[in-house]
């Protein structure tokens, strides 16, 4: 794989990552959905930091090589840490496992294609 092809698959993961943060802000927006209204505050706060990783992403597009490493901080802890914190929801019976079904194949996918492209291009 040339470098051209390595540079396209680090975008397209910049991308595909900033694209499901955003989508993640829209949902933190609108605590209701969770069912309880005391998940307002947090949630909020959640929303904050995820538009703040969006705009990460975005900025290791910029240079993608040079910033290659926000893409193994956004596999662990940030998705990682996602996908444990839905299991442990799970677990304690605050969230059916259904419910947490999509985002935990958003981040496994996430895992892999940023995964793919950080070690495709670690010798750039």
């Amino acid at each position: 794989m040339n470098i051209n092809q390595k540079i396209k698959w680090l975008r397209i993961s910049y991308w595909a990552g900033a694209i499901a943060d955003l989508l993640m802000v829209i949902l933190f927006l609108i605590p209701e959905r969770m069912g309880e209204s005391e998940f307002r505050y947090p949630m909020g706060l959640a929303a904050a930091l995820m538009m703040g990783w969006t705009f990460l992403l975005i900025w290791g597009d910029r240079k993608p090589l040079e910033r290659k490493g926000i893409l193994l901080l956004t596999i662990f802890p940030v998705i990682s840490g996602l996908i444990i914190a839905n299991l442990y929801a799970v677990g304690l019976g605050l969230f059916s496992i259904s419910k947490t079904i999509p985002s935990g194949i958003l981040g496994a996918s996430l895992i892999v294609l940023m995964g793919f492209s950080y070690f495709n291009a670690r010798d750039l």
